[in-house]
């Protein structure tokens, strides 16, 4: 794994702030996430994203990032329409064979430019307040 040790140089605090964050206080899935934006404080609201297309890809045997832990984007994004929704799940994959080697290039590519091809069209970014 030497090669994912250096991928990104990070402070301790903001590396332990995300654990905190995101794993210990779970401060998106309970809702509770607030970030700076413009100078102030704003509430993340999955609920309130609209006009976009979610895909989540998950490897079966993937002892980093468990089964269900993206697709559970889908109940929390409930803004964006089922039929602009998918959520693969890769057998035999691990962690990383979900973003590299032999089932990438086979079944998670193809699954992607797939979902792209269908969910493409015009659309304009714009912050709900």
């Amino acid at each position: 794994y030497d090669e994912y040790n250096a991928v990104l140089d990070m402070p301790a605090e903001y590396y332990l702030d995300t654990i905190r964050t995101v794993f210990q206080e779970r401060a998106l899935a309970n809702g509770t996430w607030d970030v700076e934006f413009e100078g102030r404080l704003r509430r993340v609201e999955p609920d309130k994203i609209r006009d976009v297309a979610l895909f989540t890809i998950e490897g079966e045997l993937d002892d980093i990032s468990g089964p269900g832990q993206t697709e559970a984007a889908h109940s929390m994004c409930s803004g964006i329409p089922a039929a602009s929704k998918s959520h693969l799940m890769v057998e035999g994959a691990g962690h990383y064979g979900i973003f590299s080697g032999r089932r990438w290039r086979q079944t998670i590519c193809p699954e992607i430019r797939a979902f792209i091809a269908a969910n493409r069209r015009e659309s304009q970014l714009r912050l709900v307040s």
